[in-house]
């Protein structure tokens, strides 16, 4: 008599592709995150279908040793019993994409979250592809407009550029996500909401996306109670998302909160399935799988569009020197440090404009732009670096004609940085608004 897991597998078989199928094997330990399992020979990759006295689960094979193949599996583990049968699932490989995704939310998987219908796929995309020839890839030689006025100024960012954002927790990251999501002039917009809250998926696209931005937009979402597994596929997700936009000749811009998360992702797998910890308790695939991400983002060829991408990182304990965000820092094209203590002072987008760098402005503004940006970060520092001074009362005015500038330029200066959750001011607008203060400043003194 046929049991009813064995219906609902054929029924899921029907789906597939024509590859051989491997024998079935079953569970022998179930350890924390990861099952064990003998008999089925896989890939690393392959995907699983898991019996269970509740049903049947999904997992991956994430690794394997002598004759266990380890398995992840993409939910929470329920009714699990030694002795499970696992079966491999050989499924069409590949995520589904198309300019269907416009407008969508999506999983991990690429499976639709918003109960708007199934999406339909022009094509299946692998979500792990070889390295980019670096050759073939366009130069980073035009600017690119974000909305917000502090980035578009002082750390111009090139279309094709990656950048990140670092901050500790609490600090203004998805705000600032939100503001260049609605200010950018980009065709697409991709968007990884990984590892995060759940609450911030639904306040994202209902309350910082208006409806004719959600129509640019793709939002992959896998909050921090999804599987670690799904929480790696995510950002991989997103980023296959955004690749396939990119070959389409658009220009796309690539949001990705967080980067930590993923690290953190790969951890959890990296160690369940023995991995040795090496710096702060990371295994070293964690540091092979960032660049491996983060290199696949940038300009195409020159029949292709490109992908600029901005990539938060979670400095824990506000801390730079996290392993996470040093790594980071090397591989990226530059970072925007949000700042604590301007966040408490009421100062937002709260960023710090003295830590914070851009690697491709000098490729993709004027000289005059430099000066200008040049001059206002010099009368800032000045200001910053005497602050305890002035504010305790013992600068004596007249003592150093360039603090008796930025005391003055201090208030201006403020102002200029800051900028409304809701507010989008546009490249050329910018530059405006730099010009008239770095011309107050004084060029050259």
């Amino acid at each position: 008599m046929t049991s009813p897991w064995h219906t609902h597998f054929e029924s899921l078989t029907k789906q597939v592709t024509t590859v051989p199928i491997v024998a079935a094997g079953k569970l022998v330990r179930g350890i924390g995150l990861t099952l064990e399992a003998v008999g089925c020979q896989l890939p690393v990759g392959s995907q699983c279908l898991v019996q269970t006295i509740e049903g049947e689960i999904e997992a991956e094979v994430v690794g394997f040793g002598d004759d266990i193949t380890y398995l992840m599996p993409t939910e929470a583990v329920r009714g699990i019993v030694p002795g499970s049968r696992v079966m491999p699932l050989s499924r069409q490989s590949g995520l589904p994409v198309g300019m269907s995704l416009l407008g969508r939310v999506v999983d991990g998987n690429g499976q639709p979250l918003d109960g708007l219908g199934e999406i339909e796929a022009e094509h299946r995309a692998p979500t792990t592809r070889p390295p980019m020839n670096p050759l073939i890839r366009r130069p980073i030689n035009a600017a690119m407009d974000v909305g917000v006025r502090a980035i578009n100024a002082l750390n111009t960012v090139g279309v094709g550029q990656r950048m990140g954002l670092f901050a500790g927790s609490g600090v203004g990251k998805s705000v600032l996500l939100g503001m260049m999501t609605r200010g950018c002039e980009a065709d697409v917009v991709v968007v990884g909401l990984v590892g995060e809250r759940g609450r911030e998926v639904k306040e994202f696209i209902h309350d910082i996306l208006t409806e004719e931005e959600r129509k640019r937009a793709v939002v992959v979402a896998a909050p921090a109670d999804t599987s670690p597994l799904m929480r790696l596929k995510g950002c991989e997700t997103a980023m296959t998302i955004a690749e396939y936009f990119r070959d389409k000749g658009l220009k796309v811009l690539l949001l990705i909160d967080s980067l930590t998360r993923y690290a953190m992702a790969q951890r959890e797998i990296a160690l369940a399935v023995g991995e040795p910890p090496a710096t702060r308790g990371y295994p070293p695939s964690v540091f092979a799988r960032l660049p491996a991400l983060v290199e696949r983002a940038g300009n195409g060829s020159e029949k292709q569009g490109s992908i600029t991408a901005f990539f938060t990182v979670l400095t824990e304990g506000d801390d730079l020197q996290d392993p996470v965000a040093d790594a980071a820092r090397a591989i990226l094209d530059g970072h925007v440090v949000l700042s604590r203590s301007l966040a408490d002072s009421g100062h937002y987008p709260a960023i710090d404009i003295e830590s914070s760098i851009s690697r491709v402005m000098p490729q993709v503004v004027s000289e005059e732009h430099q000066l200008m940006a040049r001059r206002i970060r010099q009368v800032y520092s000045h200001y910053k670096q005497n602050q305890d001074l002035i504010s305790i009362g013992a600068y004596a005015k007249g003592s150093d004609p360039r603090i008796d500038l930025a005391i003055r330029a201090e208030p201006a200066i403020n102002a200029f940085l800051q900028q409304g959750m809701k507010q989008v001011l546009p490249y050329d607008e910018s530059l405006e608004g730099m010009a008239a203060l770095a011309k107050g400043l004084g060029q050259g003194q």
